[in-house]
């Protein structure tokens, strides 16, 4: 699931005129006469302030190095003792956190996005002790959201996000929300622009937000 995700992602801000992002993608024929998109290439490793770091979507240039990121994590499958989806949420913490810093003490003024992708009956493995893995996914990030200042908190990211997924190829669903807010959900569109929007600010000599895509500032 995270190499179609980030393949997705990356040709969705190609659309938005962020020509130079990685991975690359391909429509390929599938069965029945349709077209799946696949991710060709592989992720970018970035020399980051603590070492160099495998990285899913990136977007850099030549002439301001890393620009915009996106890290992609997936819990698909419960585990079969608990029931619950929430054993590999700390560790899916700890890498999106070791990303966050390494990037931005190299690349303070780089916009980093994370996006949690959780099974839909996430939001349903509650317990009378504990709440649902979704729930705490919200409350495990939420201090790790909202980074609207270059000098701001290295291991922060400026947005994070949590996806609940039905993965049926037959009939696939999902529904966002942006981490703090499980009860708001966002539509991909919202996403997007709110990432063009901040990129923008960042870059206000370099970049605008025109029609929902990235234009050379005017």
């Amino acid at each position: 699931m995270s190499e179609v995700v980030a393949a997705a992602f990356a040709q969705a801000l190609r659309n938005r005129n962020l020509k130079e992002t990685v991975p690359a993608a391909v429509m390929l024929s599938a069965e029945g006469g349709g077209k799946t998109l696949q991710k060709r290439g592989s992720e970018r490793r970035m020399s980051g302030g603590l070492g160099a770091k495998n990285v899913d979507v990136t977007w850099s240039t030549e002439e301001s190095g890393l620009l915009f990121s996106v890290s992609v994590k997936t819990i698909n499958f419960a585990d079969q003792k608990t029931g619950n989806y929430q054993k590999n949420l700390t560790n899916r913490r700890g890498d999106m956190l070791f990303e966050s810093t390494t990037l931005h003490r190299r690349f303070p003024y780089a916009v980093l996005a994370g996006f949690v992708f959780l099974d839909r009956h996430a939001a349903e493995d509650q317990t009378a002790k504990r709440k649902s893995t979704f729930a705490n996914t919200h409350t495990r990030l939420r201090m790790f959201t909202g980074r609207d200042d270059p000098a701001g908190r290295p291991e922060q990211y400026e947005r994070l996000y949590v996806v609940l997924v039905e993965a049926n190829p037959a009939a696939p669903w999902y529904e966002a929300y942006r981490v703090g807010d499980p009860n708001t959900p966002v539509s991909f569109e919202e996403v997007l622009r709110e990432l063009l929007d901040i990129i923008a600010e960042r870059n206000p000599d370099f970049y605008e937000v025109v029609d929902g895509k990235l234009e050379k500032a005017t």
